[in-house]
């Protein structure tokens, strides 16, 4: 519950900021670097060192890499057939794409399936949601960004993007079955736990809601395939065409229905690919998100 309090505080916190005088007007510019460059590798040094890696991954694995390159297709085929700008295109499959596995995702699945369900939400969230993001969502922010880039340029930019290099370092460590000391575990969880606060600052600061606004056609297309037809299209894989259950298979299905990442909509900020729209898809997409997820979480039990 401190959690899901915490992303409304933190949100309201941002909205203040841009009222408030002595703030600089790209506030935000600051803090998504601050996220993306200390607070991400951070996590990676921390979590992914600890994963262990069987053949039990799939499936949840599959609710990341499946997810966004659904999304992909979706909004890359549409948008092309309706001449959307690349920056809207890019915008909504990162934001569509990558789901908010951890920070909203450890407190519903703890309070649906308890403690047992966070060991399967941490392999969504870590080699799956995280690392597509530090890899494909790199790739697509860079592809859909004002930026012309060959492809050694986008190559270097992956292979230099700071939770990518941490991510690296924290594989290597893993497959060696090494990790850090105590006492540098603990430095990366408590640098790690600043990603959600000062991201949905962030998030906050950019957040305006304007009646006449040309995005909110937009914004129930992306929720929609984020809250609604993405889940659909796992619970009918899962469930129906492979005929799987447990719990394994239903906390995969509840994560991705969760609402768009905080990260992915940073990242799609930092990029230049509709900040305004990317905002609005977190920072709106998180309370809907609570309802869709109630209604999902009847299906399973009940279906």
């Amino acid at each position: 519950m401190d959690n899901i309090l915490l992303i409304f505080i933190c949100l309201l916190i941002g909205i203040t900021f841009q009222y408030a005088k002595g703030f600089p007007k790209n506030l935000h510019v600051s803090l998504n670097h601050f996220v993306i460059y200390v607070s991400l590798p951070a996590l990676a040094l921390y979590y992914i060192p600890k994963i262990e890696i069987s053949s039990a991954l799939l499936y949840p694995l599959g609710i990341a890499w499946l997810g966004f390159g659904l999304a992909f297709l979706f909004f890359y085929t549409l948008g092309t057939y309706l001449g959307w700008s690349k920056k809207l295109i890019g915008c909504l499959v990162l934001t569509a794409g990558l789901g908010n596995t951890s920070f909203v995702g450890f407190p519903v699945i703890e309070a649906m399936f308890g403690s047992k369900g966070i060991e399967t939400a941490i392999i969504i969230d870590q080699p799956g949601t995280f690392v597509v993001m530090a890899t494909m969502g790199i790739i697509v922010a860079t592809l859909f960004s004002r930026a012309t880039l060959s492809p050694n340029a986008i190559v270097k930019k992956i292979l230099f993007f700071p939770p990518f290099i941490a991510f690296l370092i924290a594989v290597f460590l893993n497959l060696f079955e090494i990790d850090f000391p105590k006492e540098m575990q603990s430095v990366f969880q408590r640098i790690g736990s600043t990603v959600s606060p000062i991201a949905l600052i962030a998030v906050g600061f950019q957040l305006k809601f304007e009646r006449n606004s040309k995005h909110w056609s937009f914004l129930s297309l992306g929720l929609l395939f984020k809250l609604i037809l993405t889940p659909l299209f796992f619970f009918i894989l899962y469930k129906k065409v492979l005929g799987a259950n447990g719990i394994t298979i239903d906390v995969s299905i509840i994560e991705s229905a969760m609402a768009p990442m905080i990260t992915g909509a940073i990242l799609a900020s930092s990029y230049g690919l509709k900040p305004k729209l990317s905002s609005m898809m977190v920072g709106i997409g998180i309370p809907i998100s609570f309802i869709t997820l109630a209604i999902w979480f009847w299906i399973l039990t009940n279906f």
